[in-house]
């Protein structure tokens, strides 16, 4: 069931019902997961695939479209949602690697709605309203506190989080693997060279006055590195 009004009045829209019925009639009464026949059309559930939110519902290339439009029964619409029974086991994934990696954007490119991501650019972003390569040294001891309480809730798996994405650079493997083993995480690397980084950061414009710092960011991480 819809959470928000707005999306509420979507699904009692004309051109939602059509096209419902419209799907129905083209791909039949089939769950498109678990192939189980649905007797009654009313039980049959247009889920989109990318989930809708009030920010996209007016998208009619996400909200109207049949390529993101599933014909599925109520028990795997649950279990897409994760909810009344099928929040499934939590995942932990670790991904690390040198500065200018691309670990963020690995994440941004995987994460689902509901996931949980701890790291630490973005904490101080949250609590500065800062750019989140600019990071106030007198904030740390602020932001470290908030990320140690988000990793204890992952090792206690407190909350309703889906899955949890944990950023960072953890260059020593003894440090590394201990958390790994805490948390259950799945450690994923980010193996990209010195000299990729570097390049990365000479094109990067937000980093333009600030070279000389994340070049020893940087330089640090592969100094420090142990497989």
């Amino acid at each position: 069931m819809a959470k928000h009004a707005i999306l509420k009045s979507f699904y009692a829209t004309d051109e939602w019902m059509q096209l419902r019925l419209h799907l129905i009639n083209e791909r039949g009464n089939r769950c498109a997961h678990c192939g189980k026949i649905i007797a009654k059309s009313k039980d049959i559930i247009g889920h989109h695939i990318k989930e809708l939110t009030p920010e996209n519902v007016h998208d009619h290339t996400i909200s109207l479209n049949p390529d993101n439009i599933e014909l599925i029964c109520f028990d795997c619409h649950n279990k897409e949602h994760k909810r009344f029974g099928y929040q499934g086991a939590k995942e932990v994934y670790l991904v690390y690697g040198p500065p200018m990696s691309g670990k963020s954007t690995l994440v941004k490119q995987n994460i689902e709605r509901g996931d949980l991501v701890v790291d630490m650019d973005a904490l101080y972003a949250a609590v500065s309203m800062l750019p989140s390569y600019d990071k106030p040294d007198n904030l740390y001891t602020n932001v470290i506190g908030i990320h140690n309480q988000l990793i204890d809730n992952i090792r206690t798996r407190y909350g309703k989080w889906h899955n949890a994405w944990i950023v960072g650079g953890y260059a020593d493997k003894y440090k590394r693997d201990r958390l790994t083993d805490d948390l259950s995480a799945e450690l994923i690397f980010c193996d990209v060279s010195k000299e990729e980084c570097l390049s990365r950061l000479e094109q990067d414009i937000d980093r333009q006055y600030r070279k000389d710092e994340w070049t020893k960011y940087i330089n640090k991480w592969f100094d420090t590195y142990t497989k």
